[in-house]
């Protein structure tokens, strides 16, 4: 399925790296003022407003690279496949590898539910690949929330991401650092800003108000308001954020 552009899609795949949205696994950073359970549900609104927007995008293939099983927060025309096991950096590269080989994949995480196809355009239209061998996306917290490869082969994924450490402040910056290292020409896209604290989830809600993310997010503190002020997700509000990259849950 492609979208109504006009244009033939000259990225080959979409790759979203996501985990299963299970209580205790997913957002444990927004535990409390959530409970785990809240956290699972925001995560699965996340995942959805994500696989959505991807609906919308001029691309060939749409894979989620998934660690865990299918639920009802996907819809059609997606394909999935299994992450790999170890760290996240070896779980990224791999990912990789279910692109279409030699055409130019693109990869995001869950993380980013006020995504849209305008902040994707520059990685996707009809120049992308033009003077680009790569595209990168900065998340506000250090890290990334995307990466695009011209040439995703499994060697460069594996030189570019493996022994990237993760999850902390200069993460985008050694990527940044492999990236030119190789050679490659990198486009960057806008900086946007990971949901892993209530004050990162308060935000995004207010930039994206029509996502099931934000609606979510507005049902969960009107619940929580209920319960007094210091209950609220806003009690949260100021803690440091820890930087990842895509798909970190």
């Amino acid at each position: 399925m492609l979208a109504r552009t006009g244009q033939p899609p000259v990225t080959g795949t979409l790759l979203v790296v996501a985990k299963e949205p299970v209580p205790g696994r997913v957002k444990t950073r927004l535990c409390p003022p959530c409970t785990p359970e809240q956290a699972a549900r925001l995560a699965a609104d996340a995942l959805a407003d994500t696989l959505a927007t991807g609906l919308r995008l001029p691309v060939r293939r749409r894979v989620l690279v998934l660690d865990g099983r299918p639920g009802p927060w996907l819809p059609a025309g997606w394909e999935v496949v299994p992450q790999c096991g170890g760290g996240l950096d070896r779980r990224l590269a791999a990912a990789f590898a279910a692109a279409d080989p030699g055409q130019p994949a693109l990869l995001v995480g869950m993380d980013t539910p006020q995504l849209t196809p305008a902040l994707l355009a520059p990685a996707l239209g009809p120049e992308a690949w033009r003077d680009r061998d790569a595209w990168y996306g900065p998340a506000a917290d250090g890290g990334f929330w995307a990466l695009g490869l011209a040439r995703p082969d499994a060697a460069a994924a594996r030189r570019l991401l493996e022994g990237v450490p993760m999850s902390v402040p200069d993460t985008g910056a050694e990527l940044l650092r492999r990236l030119g290292g190789e050679g490659l020409r990198t486009g960057l896209l806008p900086q946007l800003a990971d949901v892993d604290t209530a004050a990162e989830a308060e935000e995004v809600a207010a930039l994206a108000p029509g996502t099931r993310f934000a609606a979510g997010w507005r049902g969960l503190c009107g619940a929580q308001a209920a319960d007094g002020p210091a209950a609220g997700p806003a009690a949260a509000a100021g803690r440091p954020a820890v930087p990842a990259g895509p798909g970190s849950g």
